[in-house]
């Protein structure tokens, strides 16, 4: 069951929200198809959607992937390559999947546990490694480019982006901090979301995006709503949705800067939430 709300063109806006029921681990996008996984989906299969019709169109089968045991699956898509990745939480791996017509899938192994992926700069797939705290860069044939060890004491990070200075925001899920990271996995700011105000504390930040601006948007799951930060993690506001109910445990987040529309996937809500007419994240209500 699909639901439109009204919207006009110059104004970012709920536009269609996709219900479901069950946890949504990951959400990206790519031209005229939207990738949706979620917990229901223990077949190894990633569905696929029509980006303006938001009607199902078909699965992508990702053989190994791994469920139903896994806990995360991240998803990123490369438009320059024409693929997309999966991660693979219990088998320590990532699938790439061609998008050309093949869906030919090739997988290499990666530290354990990985959780978030992002496409960077350079279109390579940046991987976190929640079980072994790292962050490593790889081509998309998977060949290593780095590994960087977070250096962010017991914290287990969950997702991260670059920047355009070259260093990277990480969240960490366990203490409720976002952090900019050097490349030799320093933290050099940090935002502590629990000595904040009431108003702009953060528990359990997950998915990640950032626009054009370097401002940053976090799933902040724990308090059920998104956060924007600014490049330099010093100031905060809330982004309000406008949606039935509130946003519900919001994890994954993908943002297409071309087309203005942000896609966030729920996971208590088990809803997909897409904004269009969104340039940046200056704005506090949609």
């Amino acid at each position: 069951m699909l639901y439109f709300v009204d919207t006009t063109p110059s104004q970012p806006t709920v536009t269609h929200v996709i219900p479901d029921g069950e946890p949504v681990y990951g959400v990206t996008s790519l031209g005229n198809d939207a990738y949706f996984v979620g917990y229901k989906d223990k077949s190894q299969h990633i569905e696929v959607y029509d980006a303006a019709t938001f009607t199902l169109q078909g699965r992508l089968t990702v053989p190994g992937l791994g469920f139903p045991d896994s806990r995360a699956c991240g998803l990123a898509v490369c438009p320059v390559n024409n693929c997309l990745y999966a991660s693979d939480w219990q088998h320590s791996r990532v699938h790439r999947v061609e998008l050309s017509g093949s869906n030919a899938v090739m997988k290499w192994s990666v530290a354990r546990h990985p959780a978030g992926l992002t496409v960077n700069r350079a279109q390579n797939v940046l991987v976190v490694s929640y079980g072994r705290r790292k962050l490593q860069e790889f081509t998309t044939r998977g060949i290593l480019l780095q590994n960087i060890q977070l250096r962010s004491g017991a914290a287990n990070p969950w997702h991260a982006v670059d920047m355009a200075n070259g260093q990277f925001v990480v969240s960490y899920r366990e203490i409720h901090d976002v952090c900019l990271v050097n490349r030799e996995g320093a933290v050099v700011r940090r935002y502590r979301g629990q000595t904040c105000s009431e108003m702009m504390k953060m528990k359990y930040p997950m998915g990640l995006a950032v626009d054009r601006h370097g401002n940053i948007l976090v799933a902040n799951e724990g308090n059920k709503r998104l956060l924007v930060l600014d490049n330099s993690l010093t100031s905060a506001h809330k982004m309000y949705v406008s949606v039935d109910g509130g946003l519900r445990s919001p994890r994954s987040l993908s943002y297409d800067k071309s087309h203005g529309r942000l896609y966030i996937g729920e996971w208590d809500g088990g809803r997909v939430i897409v904004i269009d007419h969104l340039k940046d994240f200056t704005t506090s209500h949609v």
